[in-house]
């Protein structure tokens, strides 16, 4: 097993400072291709780059499974239902009546 983890460890820190630059230099790419023409947005830095990559991970992808809030995973279909009546009243919606839906 240790030599398992000392053969695999560099690897997984070689195979993720891979993804990471590769995941900066599409973000890069991708700014200094569209941004400055259709904006008139100044370019980025490799640097600025994986800052945008790691600030929209933060408030749009979360930190993995066990960071998840919210969702349905997990909850039986009673507990998912009072979830949506719960939004329903609290944002002023509520189920069309039947009468509703055969107003001329």
């Amino acid at each position: 097993m240790g030599k398992r983890l000392i053969f695999f460890a560099p690897l997984a820190i070689a195979g993720l400072a891979l993804f990471i630059g590769l995941g900066g230099w599409m973000v890069q790419s991708l700014w200094n291709w569209l941004l400055p023409s259709l904006f008139g947005w100044h370019e980025v830095t490799f640097w600025q780059a994986l800052g945008l990559l790691l600030l929209c991970r933060i408030l749009f992808g979360g930190f993995g499974r066990g960071f998840h809030r919210g969702g349905h995973r997990g909850r039986t279909s009673e507990e998912r239902e009072r979830f949506r009546q719960a939004i329903r009243e609290r944002f002023g919606f509520s189920a069309p009546t039947a009468s509703e839906h055969h107003r001329d």
